[in-house]
């Protein structure tokens, strides 16, 4: 696949349970980011484009990932090396008042693998909208994490709320697909 960029998303302390003081843990948030980690190291062993896109909230009683805080950095097991471009975002759609559709198209990359956290906000919002943008999406779907929700006294599980959503955004927006699928065609 040519012209193609990883995006790690908001993989950040505050949604790792292993990490000290984290403010919103998700589940499976570890394994995501091991499977991650895979396709990073073959990124990184080809030399391909690896964006790095971390959220910070702009008010100080955010819930997380406040501004300059230990939870808003980067997980140590997938930290940014020299030359790997990073995205700060201040809201849930990584294309919003950033410059990472500009950079992608400086590129001329047309295929995204998208990685990271939440299943069902900052994955969902960038993967509709890079579709929407014409680059063909890819979302390794066991490389992702999310957390149980609650809607009018309904408590979601996770593991529902991840499925709903990948299988949303497989019906119109990416190809979803599992992390040793997408490593088999790079």
């Amino acid at each position: 696949m040519e012209n193609i960029a990883l995006l790690l998303i908001d993989f950040q302390n505050d949604y790792f349970p292993s990490f000290d003081g984290a403010k919103w843990k998700l589940n499976n948030t570890e394994k995501s980011a091991e499977n991650a980690l895979k396709l990073l190291a073959k990124f990184r062993e080809k030399n391909m484009n690896i964006i790095h896109v971390r959220h910070e909230f702009l008010s100080e009683d955010a819930p997380f990932f406040i501004s300059n805080s230990n939870g808003a950095k980067i997980h140590e097991t997938l930290l940014p090396k020299k030359g790997e471009y990073q995205v700060l975002k201040n809201t849930v759609n990584s294309f919003k008042n950033t410059d990472l559709k500009e950079h992608l198209d400086n590129l001329k990359i047309e295929n995204l693998i998208i990685v990271g956290a939440m299943s069902h906000m900052c994955i969902d919002a960038i993967t509709r909208a890079a579709s929407d943008y014409g680059y063909n999406c890819f979302v390794a779907h066991d490389s992702c994490a999310t957390l149980d929700l609650e809607f009018n006294g309904i408590i979601v599980p996770s593991q529902m709320v991840h499925a709903s959503f990948m299988a949303a955004l497989q019906f119109a927006y990416a190809k979803v697909e599992s992390t040793d699928s997408l490593l088999e065609i790079l």
